[in-house]
C-alpha cells in the first residue's frame, strides 16, 4: 500500500491528512514527546514554594534552578541537532525523551540543593534537544502550505503536558505534604516510558531526507551553520530565540509563585487561573500556525512579540485584590505568549538547507534557551527588593530583542526545504 502523501486535501485539516501514513505516525511521536517534555518541565515551577522552604533557598537560588536547565538545554539542543543530521530524526528523538525522563526521576531522589540544581541542569539535556528532532521531523513530512500549522500543532503539546502537569500537582498537593509532594511530581516524570515504545516501533524519518544527508559532506557540520551564507542567518535567528524564550521563561518560572505569593492563591484556587492561561495557550499555539501560514513568519513574530510584553506588564501590576481581573486576562496572555512559537518550528527549518537543518535548528533555539535564561535568574534576585510582580516586567523587555532580530532576517513563507 502506497504511503505517499495526497495532494488534494482540503480544508482545516488538509495539514494533517496531507502528512500521509508515516508523517502521521511522526506527528504523533513528536507530539507526544512535546507534550511530556512540557509536562516533565513544569514540574519545577508548580513546585518552586515547596522546593525553596524545603531547601531553606532564596528566590534567587530557585531561579538559578530554572537557568541551569535552560543552560543545559541549550548544550543538550545543539548536541542534538548535530545528532540528528548525522544519525537521524528519530533515534534522536529517542535518545532526548530517554535523557529527560531519567533526570526527572532523579531530581525526586535530591537530599541537597546541589544535588537537585544539577540533575535538573542534565534534565536539561534532553529537554533542548526533544523539540530539535521532533519539529524538524514534522517539517520534513509537512507540505510548504501547511508546514507552519503542522509544526504549530506539535507546539501545542506543550499546553497539553502543561495542563496533565497542573492537574497531577493539584492532586498531588492535595493529598501529601508540601516536603514529600514536590518529590513525588519529580517521580510522575517516568511517563515518558511508554512513549518510547511507540517511537522504536513505529516512527520514521522522512523518505528522500536520509539519502540527501548521507550525500551532504556538510551533514551534522556545526561550522557549517556559521559558513557559506549562513552567518547572518545563525546570528538574528538566535537573537530572536533569546528575545521570545527570555520573555516566555520569565513568565513560566515565576507565574506560579506569584499567583501563590502575591495575590494569595491557594493550590486549589490556583487551578481556575491555570485553566485560563493554558486554554489560551492551547487556543494561541493552534490558531498561531493558521497565522503564520496567512501573515506569514516575520509580521506573526513582531505581532506576538509587541502583544505579549504589553500583556505581561498589565497582568503583573493589577491591584492586589482584583484578582478576577488576573483571571480573565489569564486567557490573552496565554494566547500570545504561546503563538509566537507556533512560528518557530517552520521558519527555522525553512532557514537551513536539510544537511544542516538539525544543526541550524537545534542551535539557535536553544542558544536562545540559555541566553533566555539570563531573563528569569535575573527576576528571582531583582523580586528580593522589587517583590516578584515587579520585577517580572524585566521579562517584557525580552520581547523588544525579539522584534530587533526580525530585521535581519528573511521571509519565508511558502519556501520549499532543500
Amino acid at each position: 500500500m502506497s504511503t505517499k502523501p495526497k495532494t488534494h486535501s482540503t480544508g482545516h485539516l488538509a495539514w494533517f491528512h496531507t502528512l500521509g501514513r508515516n508523517g502521521k505516525r511522526a506527528f504523533t511521536g513528536a507530539f507526544g514527546g512535546y507534550g511530556l517534555d512540557s509536562y516533565d518541565y513544569w514540574v519545577l515551577p508548580l513546585s518552586l514554594v515547596a522546593i525553596t522552604s524545603f531547601f531553606g533557598i532564596s528566590k534567587g537560588q530557585a531561579g538559578l534552578l530554572n537557568t541551569a536547565t535552560l543552560v543545559l538545554s541549550a548544550l543538550g539542543g545543539a548536541a542534538a541537532g548535530v545528532l540528528a543530521d548525522r544519525v537521524g530524526r528519530v533515534k534522536t528523538l529517542l535518545i532526548t525523551v530517554i535523557t529527560y525522563a531519567v533526570f526527572t526521576v532523579l531530581c525526586g531522589f535530591a537530599t541537597s540543593y546541589e544535588m537537585l540544581l544539577v540533575f535538573r541542569g542534565l534534565q536539561g539535556l534532553g529537554f533542548g534537544g526533544e523539540w530539535a528532532a521532533g519539529a524538524i521531523l514534522v517539517a520534513e513530512y509537512s507540505k510548504p502550505e501547511y508546514r507552519g500549522r503542522a509544526v504549530a500543532f506539535i507546539q501545542s503539546a506543550w499546553a497539553v503536558g502543561w495542563g496533565l502537569a497542573v492537574v497531577v500537582y493539584t492532586a498531588v498537593f492535595s493529598l501529601a505534604g508540601p516536603d514529600f509532594a514536590w518529590r513525588i511530581m519529580f517521580w510522575t516524570g517516568a511517563l515518558p516510558a511508554v512513549l518510547v515504545l511507540y517511537i522504536r516501533r513505529t516512527v520514521q524519518d522522512a523518505p528522500g531526507t536520509v539519502e540527501q544527508r548521507r550525500k551532504s559532506p556538510d551533514k551534522g557540520n556545526f561550522r557549517a551553520i556559521f559558513t557559506h551564507g549562513l552567518g547572518r542567518t545563525t546570528f538574528f535567528a538566535a537573537m530572536l530565540a533569546t528575545g521570545v524564550q527570555g520573555g516566555y521563561y520569565t513568565l513560566a518560572t515565576w507565574l506560579p509563585t506569584y499567583l501563590k505569593t502575591e495575590r494569595g492563591l491557594s493550590v486549589i484556587n490556583t487551578t481556575g487561573y491555570y485553566a485560563f492561561l493554558i486554554s489560551g495557550a492551547f487556543i494561541g499555539y493552534v490558531c498561531g500556525g493558521f497565522i503564520t501560514d496567512r501573515l506569514g513568519r516575520k509580521k506573526t513574530f513582531a505581532l506576538f512579540s509587541v502583544l505579549s510584553a504589553v500583556l505581561i506588564v498589565l497582568y503583573t501590576q493589577i491591584p492586589v485584590g482584583a484578582n478576577t481581573a488576573v483571571l480573565f486576562l489569564g486567557f490573552p496572555l496565554g494566547f500570545c505568549a504561546s503563538a509566537i512559537f507556533s512560528g518557530f518550528g517552520s521558519f527555522l527549518a525553512e532557514l537551513y538547507p536539510t544537511a544542516v537543518r538539525g544543526t541550524g535548528q537545534g542551535f539557535t533555539y536553544n542558544f536562545g534557551r540559555a541566553v533566555g535564561a539570563l531573563f528569569p535568574a535575573g527576576v528571582g534576585f531583582m523580586a528580593e527588593s522589587m517583590g516578584v510582580g515587579g520585577a517580572m516586567v524585566f521579562g517584557a523587555a525580552a520581547y523588544g530583542v525579539a522584534v530587533l532580530a526580525l530585521l535581519g532576517l528573511p521571509e519565508t513563507l511558502g519556501r520549499e526545504l532543500t
